[in-house]
This record gives structure tokens, sequence and C-alpha cells, in this order.
């Protein structure tokens, strides 16, 4: 994360590729309203009036955008648009219209304050701040009827360069004319590293400096080592070149994972509704490791109806016929709040009501979810599992066991997000048929460092020994009476090539992923051997750091540098 030289910048990689481009900075940000602004002509009744009409025009237009968006960008757009017509937010700005400020200076300050409020929380609704920010900007622009700030438009593909996108500008990045990613800011778990992997893109964030980048100037991002370099020479050109030739014959993934002796390790796709379903099965998904059934839920005011849900998760079912789908019940709250379910006022979100947790406080939205899924299991031949998240003990995977079988559903599992349910895999795999560890929490929570937080960056991995501990642990506990129950990875950790390696090798029985990364993750796996793979595991349990098991694994993959990975 520093410059290395007056032609090279390094950051954090968070998306493999090799690719040159020039560079296209993203434009500045709206201008701040002159402090004081105050009303002119306008009563503030007008003024209010204004505010909520440009708020309810943003919250369409990204709604709009949301439409035609899939996965997490959809899920991102939709989460923003809930915050552009936010009753704190437009209550506050009305309150400083009341006494005098212009529309725009008060939605300005009033979004500081809200932003501020976010932060000082932590967790994911310090992630929250910055579609605060990035939905003032677009208010802002819509009271002065000028276009909302975005993503540089051109004529010929470029590499974006910016301090941090925000959420709704990544989630509907078009790889067409956007070739690869570099921020100055952010974490190997931001929206714009999430995103950068859906939609196979080279991505480096941290890169300190490259805002100073000049447009037009000529760079190579490799956004395996996460380095740019500065006007490529020839062996950059010829490593571009060789990765474009090599992303064309990992196209040709067969559609079933396993190590070079023949270990079955099947490589599932992490999708967020029927159209996202419907390209992992064309990528060659051997089925769904994670349906996050979120898309069903969030934008509204009301919680959908039985039959509502049943539509949606059949379109995902029926994308797979005869093949597993692993359904994650409703994970509200955090970064994800519902005003029919969650409670914005808590002090500490992502350590509070969240996931499963919500059954304490709303019963009946889970019990009539999994009514709907068993509906929707009936009419369709998909093998459906169904996982609760945010589990802590063997006494809630007992209790969510006993809802899914109330429901009619045989094969009930949980997320292993939380360290306590790592520790605990023996006594929570004795009540339900399978867990499936979420890396991104999972590290997280081990480590204490958000995964927004660019300075975290280096904590913020699954690299980390300790988190690779509870990954061992976890399948220690799934083998009980000589019965070994199912271990899943549904977190970006499964997308990591080389990291693939190292979980099969700690005993994990199917990785899931975005569609994109199951041909690279399929290649690297078919190189080596389980044995092969189960020494690499050691080798990175052994490591005093995350940089020193990355490193030392990788070094014993040839063939990631032969792949441009």
């Amino acid at each position: 994360m520093e410059t290395l030289s007056d032609n090279t910048y390094t950051g954090v990689g968070v998306s493999p590729g090799r690719i040159i481009g020039s560079v296209r900075q993203m434009p500045k940000a709206v201008s701040e309203p002159p402090v004081g602004e105050r009303l002119t002509h306008e009563t503030p009744e007008a003024a209010a009036d204004a505010l909520r009409t440009a708020a309810k025009s943003v919250q369409a237009s990204l709604n709009e955008r949301a439409a035609g968006a899939g996965g997490a960008g959809r899920e991102v757009l939709e989460a923003t648009a809930l915050m552009a017509a936010d009753p704190m937010l437009i209550k506050a700005a009305v309150k400083l219209i009341n006494g005098g400020a212009s529309a725009e200076r008060a939605v300005w300050e009033a979004a500081a304050s809200v932003a501020e409020m976010l932060h000082n929380l932590g967790g994911y609704m310090a992630e929250r701040a910055t579609d605060v920010f990035d939905v003032r900007s677009r208010i802002v622009a819509e009271l002065r009827g000028v276009p909302a700030p975005g993503i540089p438009r051109s004529d010929t593909p470029f590499v974006l360069v910016a301090e941090d996108l925000a959420p709704a500008d990544t989630a509907t990045l078009d790889p067409a004319n956007v070739i690869a990613l570099v921020t100055s800011t952010g974490g190997p778990q931001s929206h714009t590293a999430i995103i950068a992997r859906a939609l196979g893109l080279p991505a480096v964030v941290a890169a300190v400096g490259v805002t100073e980048l000049a447009e037009g100037t000529r760079v190579f991002v490799d956004g395996a080592t996460g380095t740019i370099t500065v006007d490529p020479g020839a062996a950059e050109i010829q490593a571009a070149a060789d990765w474009l030739r090599t992303m064309a014959a990992l196209a040709d993934f067969d559609g079933t994972g396993r190590t070079l002796d023949g270990h079955l390790v099947p490589l599932l796709s992490n999708v967020g509704g029927a159209a996202d379903a419907v390209k992992a099965a064309a990528a060659g998904a051997q089925g769904v490791g994670l349906l996050r059934t979120e898309f069903c839920f969030l934008d509204r005011d009301t919680e959908p109806s039985v039959d509502e849900q049943v539509a949606a998760y059949r379109g995902v079912f029926d994308a797979f016929p005869g093949k597993k789908v692993v359904l994650r019940t409703l994970d509200a709250g955090a970064d994800k709040p519902l005003p029919f379910l969650t409670d914005a006022s808590e002090p500490n979100p992502a350590l509070g009501v969240r996931g499963y947790r919500t059954d304490f406080t709303s019963p009946g939205v889970l019990e009539r979810q999994l009514s709907a899924v068993a509906l929707a299991a009936e009419g369709s031949d998909a093998d459906v599992w169904v996982m609760a998240p945010m589990i802590s003990t063997a006494e809630e995977a007992g209790d969510f066991a006993a809802l899914c079988a109330a429901a009619g559903l045989k094969t009930p599992g949980v997320m292993v997000e939380v360290p306590s349910a790592a520790l605990t895999s023996e006594a929570i795999l004795g009540r339900v048929a399978f867990v499936s560890l979420g890396t991104n929490d999972l590290t997280q929570y081990a480590m204490a460092a958000d995964r927004q937080l660019g300075p975290l960056a280096a904590l913020n991995t699954p690299w980390q020994p300790a988190v690779l501990q509870l990954v061992r642990l976890t399948v220690a506990g799934s083998i009980a009476e000589g019965h070994r129950k199912p271990v899943g990875v549904c977190g970006e950790a499964a997308a990591d090539p080389a990291l693939a390696v190292v979980l099969v090798g700690l005993g994990v029985s199917t990785l899931s992923m975005t569609a994109r990364a199951l041909s690279a993750v399929g290649a690297v796996l078919a190189s080596v051997t389980l044995e092969r793979a189960q020494g690499l595991a050691t080798v990175a349990l052994a490591a005093s750091s995350a940089t020193e098991a990355r490193a030392a694994v990788r070094a014993q993959l040839p063939i990631l540098d032969e792949l441009g990975l």
C-alpha cells in the first residue's frame, strides 16, 4: 500500500487479471453548497417540497438501475435507494430548511450528521456512511438540475481510477468500458472489491497516490500482485497478452471440480436471484452454495407475501434441476436494515440483532420464509438445502433445525460466521446436517477488523492463520462417530484459487463463489493432488502472518503465475 517507485504503485490486489489501458479519473464529487447558504425567494415549505421531490427522484433512479442489475450489484443499489428516502435524513434536512437554510445546504449538513452517527456506530453501519454521502451528492445534483455524479463516459475502454467508488457506481460498472479498477482507499471486502470480482475485472484497492495519475496515462494493472505500472514495457505487454489467452482457455471449464488425483470438490456459485442462477448454470456451476434471499425483502416497507417469495425462489431452483441449491434465510440487519424487521437505533448493529437473531425480536417472519421455501421446493427438481446466518450456539442450531422440520424441509444447516460457531462445530453439527463457512464475516469477527476499512486491509484477509485455524476446527468438528457431515465455504475466500487449494487441504468439501471464478479455481485445483493440497494447508497454518501464508503457498503453485492469477 505504498508507491514503489516513480512508475510503480502497489496496493491490495482484490481481483486477479493483467490488463493494459489508459487512465480515466473518477470525476470530482459534487461541490459543497456555500456554508451559511440561505433561502432567497423560496418559502421553507416550497424548499422542503423540492427536497422531498429530489430525494424521491434519486430513489426512483437508483431503483431503476437496480432493476437492470443483478446479484451483488442489485443488492447494493437497492440498499442505496433506501437511503435516498431515509426518514432520518429528510427530517433532519427539513428542520434546517425551516431554520432558513437552502435545500442544498440543509441536505448537505443533515447528511454529514447522519454519516457521522453511522461512522461512530462502527462495523457495518460505518459502511452506510458511504451511501449517505453518495445519496447527498445525487440529491444536490438533482436540486441543481445537473447530471448526477458517476463513472465517466468514453468511446474507448479504460482503467478507472478513483479515491473510492460509491456503491451505486460499482454496482453498474460496464466491463465493456471499464477494463480494470484502481482505488487509493478501500479494503479487500469493500463494495468495489466485491463487484470487481463478480464482474471479473482486474482490481487493486488501497493504492496510495494513484489519484495523482494524469488522465490518459497508460498503465499495466496486475490484480493478483496489487501493482500498477506506469508506461508499461515489453514484459508487461506480453503478460497482458498471455493473460487474455489464458482467460479464453479457462472459459472451457468442464463443470466438474476435482483435484489432479480425482478427489471431487463440487464448485458451486453464490447467487442473488433467478437471473444470477441462470448465468451461473451457464458458467458450469455444479449448484448453488449461497442463495441470498435478501433480494426479496430489500426496498420494501412490508414483508413480502409467501406467494411472492415462492415465485422468486422457484426461479433459482428451476435453473438447477437435480442439483443442490443452498438457500440462506434472511440476513437482515447491520448493513441490510429492514424497516419492518430491524432496529436502526442499535448502538452496534454488526454485533446486534441480525440474521437468525431477528427471530428473537420478530417471530413469524422466519417461519413464513421457510414455508415459502418448502412450497417452492415442492414444485422443483432441485435438491434444496436451507441454512441460517449468524448462528452462535448449538441451541440456536437445534431450534433452527426444528423450524425447518416443521416446514417440511429435510436438510437444515447453519452459517459459520461467528468464532463461537467454529469452536463448537461438533455440537452444532450434532443438530444440523451441514455447515457453510462465511469467510467474510468470520474474518471480520475473528480479527475485530471492519472489512470496509482500507487501513485494516492487512488484518481483514482470510489468509490470517487465526482464520485458517477456525476453518480447521470447523472441519474437525464435522467428524463424529465415523460419519462426516459436509462443510462448505461460501465466502469470498473460495474465489481465490490459491486459498481454494488450502481450503480443500483443510478438509472443506464444497466451494461456492462468483460464477466468474469457477474456471480459474477449477484449473488450479486440477493441478494438485489432495495430498499436495493438504501439505499446502499445513504450510499456511504454520505461517506467522497472512502475508507469509499467502506468499508461501503461492510460491509452491507456479500455475498461478502461468495463468496470471
